[in-house]
């Protein structure tokens, strides 16, 4: 082996001394070509979008496709996380490894893995909650081979813009949050305010998206909104300071595990009756994301105003009629009155826990 390596080594020396005398200006290169095989572990998902809603289960597909040469490992570790809605880091939710398993935060106890068969890794999510909506990342990492798969879990609901009683423009992102959660709201994600609008949503206030940016959707340009000669969309005023900036929210919820309702009641009520008259009645005074669940995805309609949580004074109305919203379907607003005035009914909510 040795001789004729030796040989093959004088024969190319000899011809690199043959040309340089043949050809003396002649400059040389020698390119290398290093081949490799492609990667043996590779991971795919059946669908890059899951349908959900609130309460419900999900199953976000992962599974394993492997080189046959390429053996299980008991070592392999399965993780799934969840990306924030800025992509800028990842949340834990699940990872095992093994016999070791191990779910994480408000996911703790909701996650297992389907494991149908030994390269299915597909997560399973159990009672959905609002702050589940969002993109997954599945990785596995066997050995020196590793694949990452991202699953987006989209939920059923509705969009809606909100402000408190102290007026518009007055919340920075962190009271946008607060104020969203208080009405059984999320703040929406882009996603979900494209959605809407391309549903015919049009609203003239700018307000926080839940990567940070203020964006409003306008169906028909006018002047107050953008300029009536400019084109239909979704008005974007970037990404802005969390903690100065003050504009209106976008909140998104879906379906409720319970019964929203209008008490029927012998007088119209003041805030604090109101409150007491749910009570009673085993319930409490309903929320805005509560009614516009209810008005939207189960066609709730109601021609009465009423109470709810936040102050406010609204009423549902999914059949327009003559006197009750005649123009289109929609959450009627008849913004915060003084709460002794004692001119409205209520809007109550009664869990099913």
């Amino acid at each position: 082996m040795i001789p004729a390596l030796l040989c093959a080594l004088l024969s190319v020396g000899v011809a690199e001394n043959a040309l340089d005398v043949l050809y003396p200006d002649l400059e040389f290169s020698r390119t290398i070509y290093v081949t490799e095989d492609g990667p043996r572990l590779t991971l795919v998902a059946e669908q890059s979008k899951v349908v959900s809603r609130r309460g419900g289960n999900v199953t976000l597909p992962c599974k394993i496709q492997r080189d046959q040469s390429l053996a299980p490992s008991r070592k392999m570790r399965i993780k799934w996380t969840k990306l924030t809605s800025d992509y800028l880091k990842e949340v834990d939710v699940f990872v095992a490894m093994d016999y070791n398993k191990k779910s994480f935060g408000s996911f703790h106890g909701r996650v297992h893995l389907q494991s149908s068969s030994a390269v299915d890794c597909s997560l399973v999510i159990t009672d959905i909650t609002l702050e589940d909506y969002g993109k997954y990342k599945c990785e596995v990492i066997d050995g020196l081979e590793d694949g990452t798969v991202v699953v987006s879990l989209d939920l059923e609901g509705v969009i809606f813009p909100y402000f408190p009683r102290l007026g518009r423009y007055n919340l920075n992102f962190y009271d946008a949050e607060r104020a969203c959660r208080d009405q059984d709201a999320i703040v929406a994600s882009f996603d979900q305010l494209y959605d809407a609008w391309r549903g015919g949503m049009d609203w003239c206030n700018a307000g926080w998206l839940s990567d940070g940016t203020v964006q409003y959707p306008i169906t028909a340009p006018r002047e107050p909104c953008g300029g009536k000669d400019t084109t239909p969309g979704i008005r974007n005023y970037g990404v802005r300071d969390k903690d100065k900036g003050r504009y209106d929210v976008f909140c998104f919820t879906s379906y409720h595990t319970g019964r929203f309702y209008y008490l029927i009641h012998p007088s119209k009520l003041t805030y604090d009756e109101a409150v007491r008259a749910c009570q009673k009645d085993g319930a409490q005074i309903a929320k805005v994301g509560q009614m516009f669940a209810a008005w939207k995805l189960l066609g709730y309609d109601r021609c009465d105003a009423g109470w709810l949580a936040d102050g406010s004074v609204r009423y549902p109305v999914s059949r327009p009629r003559r006197r009750c919203s005649p123009t289109e379907a929609a959450v009627r607003f008849n913004g915060f009155p003084d709460k002794k005035h004692k001119l409205y009914g209520v809007y109550c909510f009664k869990g099913d826990n």
